[in-house]
């Protein structure tokens, strides 16, 4: 179990243990293209690969990406149809590559509405690169923070705890097993956390770039992690009070 940063106070390391991302921006990338929004999704999804190895790379031991919200059911059906089948034929490509390269897959979310075939290879993704500790790798799917945080408060309700801690409401979130994310990355110009990791966020370094996503390469990453090292992460206390080599210059 971790420990809150509302709590304590984390150890600050130059590359963030922990990095999540939304990535924002596919269907715009392929709209400045004359393509349709698939395009972009398709184009996205290299931008994935590319992005995963070079956190493994980096020493990144955990890294969470936004994929699909529990608001963007809301999008056209052929999208959300494209964007299902697409998150099939990733898992099927795509999961003996991160097993090979001892990366652990979780999907957080709740999976209620995906369909059998997609639930079971999720499944057997997840059961596939249990054992693996490498880079912990989460794609966030049919997720919304403001549901995780009310699965894990009615789940400490079902279980007649009569008086909910922050320590263990925080041990009943979707990404209980992982620290805090370090920093978060959004892409494609908007400044807004949109419902992902409301409670995880409390404290971590916020990056927006106007890159859109499939733009998004191994350089945008080190650009984030450059300014990441610049920031004081005071947690609440002055800059005095850090050590010497987290003060800014």
């Amino acid at each position: 179990m971790f420990g809150s940063s509302t709590k304590d106070v984390p150890e600050v390391h130059c590359v963030p243990r922990h990095i999540a991302i939304i990535m924002d921006g596919n269907g715009r990338w392929a709209k400045k293209r004359f393509l349709p929004r698939v395009a972009g999704h398709k184009k996205g999804l290299d931008t994935v690969r590319e992005i995963v190895t070079a956190c493994k790379e980096m020493g990144v031991e955990y890294l969470t990406l936004f994929a699909f919200s529990t608001e963007n059911w809301r999008r056209p059906p052929d999208e959300v149809s494209f964007l299902m089948d697409l998150f099939i034929r990733a898992l099927e490509n795509e999961v003996s590559k991160l097993h090979a390269n001892n990366i652990r897959l979780r999907v957080l979310g709740t999976r209620e509405r995906f369909s059998p075939a997609l639930a079971e290879r999720i499944q057997a993704a997840e059961d596939k690169t249990a054992a693996n500790d490498g880079l912990v790798l989460s794609i966030a799917a049919d997720y919304g923070g403001r549901w995780d945080v009310l699965n894990a408060v009615n789940g400490l309700i079902a279980d007649g705890v009569s008086q909910i801690t922050e320590e263990a409401l925080a041990e009943r979130l979707s990404t209980h097993w992982a620290p805090e994310p370090d920093l978060f990355i959004r892409t494609g110009g908007e400044q807004r956390i949109s419902n992902f990791l409301l409670w995880q966020l409390a404290y971590s370094e916020l990056y927006f770039t106007d890159l859109l996503w499939p733009d998004f390469d191994r350089g945008a990453l080190e650009a984030a992690l450059k300014s990441y090292r610049q920031r004081e992460r005071r947690f609440g206390r002055t800059s005095e009070q850090l050590p010497e080599q987290q003060r800014r210059n």
